[in-house]
């Protein structure tokens, strides 16, 4: 959520700091804006509700020249989307400009301090309470910018990364988090800023990651100086970026979303390469064989996540529990924090995000730690969060994801929960090698798999057209497919906006078979497992009631196709890995629906990418 571009150095900072809100157009936001500090010492800020156009628009007549600048893209959480709530905000003396992302959560005390001692307020944002305290700090304690923003972030409860500027300062911003994201790139005599890779790639790779209650001085003239809040200077740990343009770019797609979905067979090969070796004889994942003695002795594995990557959590469940005979319960993140768990040290805590900076899973791990359970991250990108504070844990390697409904990243966890169930039951025993060999043998497929999958697009595209203007739909599975059902409901809504509901198919006739007519089509996910006799029953029950069927069944299935309105064939894979390619079929019936409505399918309304505030 939000979105923070920063750069001083000799080139004009507004080209950089616009082309960098673009990059981050995928992380959601209402409102955009830029501040900068122009070769005669002015500070100006420019901000627009709405998209980042709005704002280039407004700024066409504007002076925008000078060095050094900060940008942001807004998620509304205090005060509704509008030019004045919009960052960055001004000090009441206009001298200080500050971006931030996250949430303030005692803003309100400190705004009545404020306005007890003349503070006037222009916006309804709990980020305006933070820059009116840094500049209060700063002129009654005649201090410096960084020991004013230092003080403040001191007094301050909640979750932040901000970005600060003065106009009597032109080489120089102070950056600060915690809880929220935040990347430093080096350059040559020049630095950038943001809340993720994507805006400095394409000028360095060299990049710093903000640590929690760290401070940065980004200076052009000055090597980067990082310093905690006591005041302590903190080493500068440079990493190398594992990301490039090409990457970011739509590549002739006309969505991210349509790009992504047809990476798959190429971001599943990068998933297992190296972890499915000898011809699928082995399975190798060192996260899992770091915890070796953790794995083995759990009497529990808790997986907790949010929205898609809780589906993925509860298909790997399923993996767990069959493959290794170990209980397993998945939670969402934001229950389970504030649920008052009960934890010991025999428990092993999977935290599942995308990004790795979701902060209900950050919060869920910081209260496994505590409770002294082992905590285990799988995350997709490098450095986050997440990986940081985590005892071990393994990426996904599915690359950028830009389109806001999840894809690619979705069928990369599932991938990665299936070879870390492989793994342990190697460990334990509690599978015959003969049987993982031959699962470890049809991974080596599912490349060639979803590839086959995919080559439904046209029909699935023309599909589309039957079912674009309903107003509901139902999605049912059983075993393996109920999470798939949950999954193709949620992208569903998503990037459509049609309401959609995913159940256990057993579960139909506890409520939601009322729903069932003529107007309301049933996707049915029916591979030929062991309970498909059971949902041939559901289908049947679902045409009794003149229901609409999409059913999705293995190449070769007979008796649904006799029933269902409309079938999707995808191959016969073993069961633990129908989830993968189930999937496939879900995902561009979302994506044709929603672009047959003329909606955004990259940047849902109201939907953010990364979740970073409660």
């Amino acid at each position: 959520m939000c979105g923070i571009v920063g750069y001083v150095g000799e080139r004009n900072a507004y080209d950089i700091l616009i082309k960098g809100l673009h990059r981050l157009e995928y992380r959601g936001y209402d409102s955009a804006g830029v501040a900068l500090v122009s070769p005669s010492g002015t500070l100006n800020v420019y901000k627009a509700a709405g998209k980042v156009s709005n704002l280039e628009n407004y700024c066409k007549d504007k002076d925008t020249t000078g060095g050094i600048g900060i940008a942001h893209t807004r998620w509304a959480t205090h005060g509704e989307p509008s030019d004045r709530n919009a960052h960055p905000h001004f000090s009441e003396d206009e001298e200080i400009a500050l971006v931030h992302n996250g949430t303030i959560e005692n803003y309100k005390v400190l705004k009545d301090a404020l306005i007890q001692n003349g503070c006037k307020f222009q916006s309804e944002t709990d980020t305006e309470v933070l820059v009116q305290l840094i500049e209060y700090i700063r002129t009654h304690n005649d201090c410096t910018l960084l020991e004013a923003v230092k003080e403040a972030l001191r007094q301050v409860v909640g979750a932040y990364a901000i970005a600060v500027i003065e106009k009597n300062r032109p080489d120089t911003i102070i950056a600060a988090r915690k809880s929220s994201p935040l990347v430093i790139g080096i350059g040559d005599g020049e630095m950038f800023l943001a809340s993720d890779a994507t805006p400095i790639v394409e000028y360095t790779k060299d990049v710093v990651y903000v640590k929690d209650n760290e401070i940065a001085v980004v200076s052009k003239t000055r090597p980067l100086k990082l310093v905690n809040l006591n005041n302590e200077e903190t080493s500068v740990d440079v990493k190398t970026l594992e990301l490039s343009i090409s990457q970011l770019e739509k590549g002739g797609y006309p969505h991210f979303m349509l790009k992504e979905i047809f990476e798959q067979p190429t971001t599943l090969l990068d998933c297992i390469r190296g972890r499915v070796v000898n011809e699928g004889k082995d399975i190798i994942v060192s996260g899992v064989l770091d915890s070796k003695e953790k794995f083995m002795n759990a009497k529990r594995i808790i997986i907790v996540a949010c929205g898609t990557s809780w589906h993925a959590s509860l298909i790997g469940k399923y993996l767990i529990q069959d493959m290794c005979r170990i209980p397993v319960e998945v939670e969402y993140a934001s229950e389970f924090r504030y649920s008052n768990p009960v934890l010991d040290d025999r428990d092993v805590v999977i935290a599942v995000s995308q990004s790795g900076e979701t902060a209900d899973t950050l919060a869920a791990i910081q209260m496994a730690h505590d409770a002294g359970a082992y905590v285990y991250g799988i995350s997709n990108v490098v450095g986050s969060s997440i990986p940081r504070n985590t005892d071990s844990g393994t990426y996904i390697h599915v690359g950028p994801e830009i389109g806001v409904a999840s894809t690619k990243a979705f069928t990369g966890q599932v991938m990665v929960l299936t070879l870390i169930a492989m793994a342990i039951a190697e460990l334990k025993g509690t599978m015959p090698k003969e049987d993982l060999i031959k699962i470890g043998e049809e991974i080596l497929k599912v490349p060639d798999y979803v590839r086959q999958t995919l080559e439904l697009n046209e029909q699935i595209e023309r599909l589309s057209l039957i079912f674009t203007y309903a107003h509901n739909f139902l999605y049912l599975g059983r075993g393996y497919s109920y999470p798939v059902a949950l999954e193709g409901a949620l992208k569903l809504k998503e990037i459509s906006y049609i309401h959609a509901e995913g159940y256990p198919a057993a579960e139909m006739k506890h409520g939601p078979i009322a729903l069932i007519d003529a107007e309301m089509p049933t996707v049915i996910i029916a591979p030929n497992d062991h309970l498909y006799e059971k949902i041939v029953n559901n289908v049947q029950q679902v045409k009794a009631r003149h229901g609409s069927v999409i059913a999705i069944v293995t190449e070769g299935d007979k008796e649904i196709r006799n029933i269902a309105d409309h079938v999707i064939e995808v191959p016969d894979v073993p069961e633990c890995l129908t989830p993968i390619i189930t999937s496939i079929p879900l995902q561009l019936l979302s994506y044709y629906i929603a672009i047959n409505k003329g909606k955004n399918v990259d940047m849902p309304r109201n939907l953010a990418k990364s979740v970073t505030v409660e």
